[in-house]
């Protein structure tokens, strides 16, 4: 056998060069629909997706120092922004919305009526995530900033009260496997959250009551995307995951974990 049908050969039977991942870096609060979706693209596709959730602040200052990402999918607008401003991106769209709601220890017995007067009152511990490193956090802020319009005093005794228990680069430790939020509720280092409506689960939790904020106080958080600018192979599928993302399939996913249009 000549050395062209050996070639020839060996290229039939070894496998093609594995496409690189496309890399996502994507916050936590999107660990439910974007591990469905991500399956669901891979299964369609072909092609591989890694997925690294956390603080969107915090993957920022990744990506800002020169950590490799293909995809970055926030909890607010300002960081794909911010990258897209830097070069290093192109602009940001919206991809998905949420909103505020409070995850509260059944006993508080909150409602959207009594939710001020519940989280202003000296006994209640109030968990929320972290500032500037989190979204989350700087929503919840938002939130204090609203609440002292309606009542003098009440953004300072907020802000003073709040337990930044999540979403920082120096969190309390949570075991492995656990959430956060419903941890820090059991262990009652906190008795109400102050996160997002969209869970992690597409099935509500009976062990805690989320109430949404009322109107006066609601707070909405649009959650931006971007493809960073190319670097590797998998920008081609970079784009093509972007591009999922946004299908009508993938924005169901989404609503059913509690995110809106």
């Amino acid at each position: 056998m000549t050395l062209l049908p050996l070639t020839l050969l060996a290229m039939a039977i070894t496998p093609a060069k594995a496409q690189d991942p496309v890399k996502v870096f994507a916050a936590g609060s999107l660990t439910g629909p974007l591990t469905v979706l991500a399956k669901q693209f891979e299964a369609d596709t072909g092609l591989p997706v890694a997925m690294v959730f956390g603080p969107s602040g915090l993957l920022l200052e990744r990506i800002e120092q020169g950590e490799h990402a293909d995809v970055f999918a926030s909890a607010n607008m300002a960081h794909p922004q911010q990258l897209a401003r830097e070069g290093k991106a192109i602009p940001a769209l919206v991809f998905t919305r949420n909103r505020l709601c409070v995850l509260a220890r059944p006993e508080l017995q909150l409602s959207s009526e009594n939710m001020l007067a519940k989280l202003l009152d000296p006994s209640v511990k109030i968990g929320t995530s972290t500032p500037k490193a989190d979204p989350g956090g700087d929503y919840a802020w938002l939130l204090f900033a609203k609440a002292g319009k309606l009542q003098p005093g009440a953004k300072e005794l907020l802000e003073n009260k709040a337990r930044q228990l999540v979403g920082g680069k120096n969190s309390p430790p949570v075991p492995a496997g656990q959430d956060a939020v419903k941890y820090f509720l059991e262990h009652k280092q906190a008795d109400a959250f102050i996160g997002y409506c969209s869970s992690r689960q597409t099935v509500p939790d009976a062990r805690f009551t989320k109430v949404e904020l009322p109107a006066e106080l609601a707070i909405s958080a649009d959650f931006g995307l971007t493809v960073l600018n190319p670097n590797t192979g998998s920008h081609d599928a970079a784009y093509r995951f972007a591009l999922f993302l946004l299908s009508p399939q993938a924005q169901q996913i989404f609503v059913n974990y509690g995110f809106s249009k």
